[in-house]
């Protein structure tokens, strides 16, 4: 046992007083085994306040005035020693935590400055070379703080040294950038804030804007890795869980929302091999705009690579809404049949009349099987990335293969269409096994000619799908956990239906403006929503303006003609055909409405020439105006030719349903109309008994379809996360679309001063010879 005494002086005094000119109270310390990690004991022996020496120096002062200080906690001194190092110019972390061996107990710790030490050289080449090192910034200072753990649980100063090797910042701005006096952004509040954000789909470098400018100035900014470290403690306590809280999220949901459906196919150790969803508004949204829809899988949107494959489609304001989506472990064929068969279930076996994807062979052999009866459309914008790749040898070696393309691509009729290729096989030798001679042979999915007849809602890319993803990168990224991914969702989809609404009210608050007095573009602005009465305005404008005609034949049942403008030739105008024997039934060749909805300038021009004194209520789609805005309670479904021929469909059902449930809350309010109601329904069994011949009526639900999930949450089934991220084909490693060729090709180097490709301004060679010149000059 080895004992020996140190002087120990208790100050009183706030973090704010001065060090020097103190009064004191000393006590001593006894018997502490150097050797033992066990408590130290001692006792106390004040000492009159003439022992101090007055004379002494200010950092003698200082330190006795530290010494001994007592603290309740390790927290407490830390706190204490950061405000002290703020206030003298340097920043500080703790070194050392000495716990004791029995207990585990820490009974003493040290903090030191930060320039304690000198950084280790360890690991420091690399196979030959020297790895790159950052600056160093320790100088190996002494300055410290240690703290001992007394008797009665109160902690104590028993060392401090306060002699420094390097400068010391002078000016409050410089201390602040010190690590340990950043200390917003270890604060409960600026946390709660970032985790917040973070939840809202913000990235670290958008939070760290947000707190920043919240924060007062005098604290340090936070940082973008201070704000990943924040989300990352947040989402360590649902590592291994991420998939249960998707369930988790779907069985919530589907407690509010009846007609909540989703659908999960797992592996046998229970981790997610597909999940589709779709909420009770976007499935009521399918029955008014399901007949076009885009999907697309060219997204990512969680770290598990997980492709998200969205099905979008466009409501009556030309806007983006989602149907539903499907987070998948592939691209396989039996995937995208198991998905597409589940999409077609939720939606009451209602097909699409078209489905624009891109030019996958897997996806399109399950579209062949689910969706035998809708026509294949594949994107637009896929086929010109492309046309870049696989027809730069064509261009390159004949000069005029490019407009012959183009006179092929944009061919008006089939007939014309297989001709124009006829020519450009037999010209350009074309090869069976090339790109263009597989187009050929794919040319009813996308030439224009084989699809006037197959209305697409304005759309012929999947640039609908694209827009989408463009919104989802505001809520998810790459990183996005499960579990974060379907709140986001929700989010993304709630701001879009927000978006509808704030439509549907500017269409139904204002009125349109005319820019004529017809009756025909009078009737539009009254039926039109406000987005597409501008379409149909912007025809109707060219219509009146710009355009004249010739009469190519005339019958006592039809005319036709061919219209255009002037300044364009003949052969680029197009051929309208004018019926008028029951009913005005016009036609165009360019086939905008066949394909849009929205009449056409031509067919336009020949109405009003023809003195047609209202626009007919047949070309007036309902998908493009206000009767089939979404309304909450206070309208009912109608079964217009919804019944098929077979029987009572799913779609019927789920109608009918909707409006039973519209009647029970309309009439909950009144003890009155719900006893008729509920005397209604009575009588209505009544007669079912006795229309099936006293069997007895179930009573159970016939909609197969009705809040169902495809899991069974049994407490046996146990799930579990994805093992490791999905190797999925042409997946971009950030979330966003793959960019094409013409995006991926570099920029060429233009010279401002001379013109000339392949280098800048500062490296021109005939810019230095002008200068020198000048100068001899």
């Amino acid at each position: 046992m080895v004992s020996f005494r140190i002087p120990v002086t208790t100050k009183i005094m706030n973090l704010e007083d001065p060090v020097v000119n103190q009064s004191f109270t000393t006590h001593t310390i006894e018997d502490i085994d150097a050797n033992s990690s066990l408590e130290p004991t001692f006792e106390f022996k004040k000492i009159n306040d003439d022992s101090v020496n007055l004379a002494c120096d200010e950092d003698e002062a200082k330190d006795l005035s530290i010494m001994g200080k007592v603290f309740n906690t390790p927290k407490d001194a830390y706190t204490f020693y950061n405000q002290y190092a703020f206030l003298h110019g340097f920043g500080i972390r703790v070194h050392w935590s000495f716990k004791n061996k029995t207990t585990n107990e820490p009974y003493r710790k040290t903090y030191v400055c930060n320039k304690q030490g000198f950084k280790s050289l360890k690991g420091n080449t690399l196979c030959g070379g020297t790895k790159k090192r950052r600056r160093d910034l320790r100088t190996g200072c002494q300055a410290m703080l240690r703290i001992s753990k007394g008797k009665d649980g109160e902690w104590f100063v028993d060392v401090f040294n306060d002699k420094h090797n390097h400068e010391l910042s002078i000016t409050p701005t410089k201390v602040m950038k010190h690590r340990s006096h950043g200390k917003i952004h270890r604060s409960m509040a600026c946390k709660s804030l970032m985790v917040e954000l973070g939840q809202s789909g913000l990235r670290p470098c958008q939070i760290k804007k947000a707190v920043n400018v919240m924060k007062t100035p005098y604290n340090v900014d936070v940082t973008s890795k201070q704000c990943a470290d924040v989300l990352f403690e947040q989402r360590k306590q649902y590592k291994g869980k991420e998939f249960y809280g998707l369930i988790k999220h779907f069985q919530d949901k589907a407690l509010v929302d009846s007609n909540q459906y989703f659908a999960v196919d797992l592996f046998d150790d229970g981790s997610p091999r597909n999940v589709f969803w779709a909420d009770g508004r976007s499935r009521d949204a399918y029955t008014k705009f399901g007949d076009v829809v885009v999907f697309d899988v060219t997204y990512m949107t969680n770290k598990f690579k997980m492709p998200f494959a969205p099905f979008i489609g466009v409501n009556h304001h030309g806007q983006s809404i989602l149907f539903g989506g499907a987070l998948l472990e592939n691209e396989k064929e039996e995937t995208f049949c198991w998905l597409f068969e589940h999409f077609l279930k939720c939606m009451f076996s209602k097909y699409p009349v078209a489905l624009i994807t891109d030019q996958d062979k897997a996806m399109g052999n399950a579209i062949k099987q689910v969706f035998p009866n809708t026509r294949h459309r594949f994107c637009a914008w896929h086929i010109k990335k492309h046309e870049l790749e696989h027809l730069r040898p064509l261009v390159a070696r004949y000069n005029d293969f490019r407009e012959s393309y183009k006179q092929w691509v944009k061919s008006d009729t089939i007939e014309q269409f297989e001709r124009n290729w006829d020519i450009i096989r037999d010209k350009y030798n074309i090869e069976t096994n090339s790109w263009i001679a597989e187009m050929y042979n794919q040319r009813t999915h996308w030439a224009k000619a084989f699809l006037k007849d197959v209305f697409f809602a304005g759309m012929t890319t999947s640039g609908r799908s694209e827009s989408i993803h463009s919104f989802f990168d505001g809520f998810v990224n790459s990183k996005t956990m499960l579990n974060e991914f379907v709140l986001q969702y929700d989010k993304a989809v709630d701001s879009r239906r927000v978006a509808e609404e704030d439509e549907d009210f500017k269409t139904m608050n204002s009125s349109p403006v005319l820019s004529s007095v017809h009756p025909i573009e009078a009737k539009a602005g009254q039926f039109y929503t406000r987005k597409m009465f501008e379409v149909f305005k912007k025809e109707w404008i060219e219509a009146n303006c710009n355009l004249t005609h010739e009469t190519l034949s005339k019958t006592p049942e039809e005319i036709k003609y061919r219209v255009g403008q002037l300044n364009i030739e003949k052969r680029h105008w197009r051929i309208v055909s004018f019926h008028f024997v029951d009913h005005v039934n016009v036609t165009c060749s360019c086939a905008k409405y066949e394909t849009y909805g929205i009449l056409c300038k031509h067919s336009l021009y020949v109405m009003k020439k023809r003195h047609v004194e209202t626009l007919p209520n047949h070309y007036i789609l309902p998908r493009w105006t206000l009767s089939v805005r979404y309304k909450v309670g206070n309208s009912s479904i109608r079964l217009d030719e919804m019944n098929s021929k077979n029987g009572v469909s799913a779609l019927t059902l789920w109608c009918v349903r909707s409006n039973c449930d519209k009647a029970i809350e309309q009439a909950s309010d009144s003890p009155t109309e719900i006893e008729k109601f509920n005397s209604f329904v009575i009588k209505f069994l009544e007669d079912q008994r006795i229309r099936k011949n006293s069997k007895e009526f179930e009573t159970v639900s016939l909609d197969p379809y009705r809040g169902i999930s495809q899991i069974d949450m049994t407490p046996q089934l146990s799930v579990r996360d994805p093992v490791a991220p999905k190797n999925t084909k042409g997946r971009p490693k950030n979330a966003t679309r793959i960019k094409s060729s013409l995006e991926n090709m570099k920029k060429k180097r233009t010279c401002s001063y001379c013109q000339i490709l392949g280098h800048y301004a500062t490296g021109c060679p005939k810019r230095k010879v002008d200068e020198s010149v000048a100068e001899k000059q």
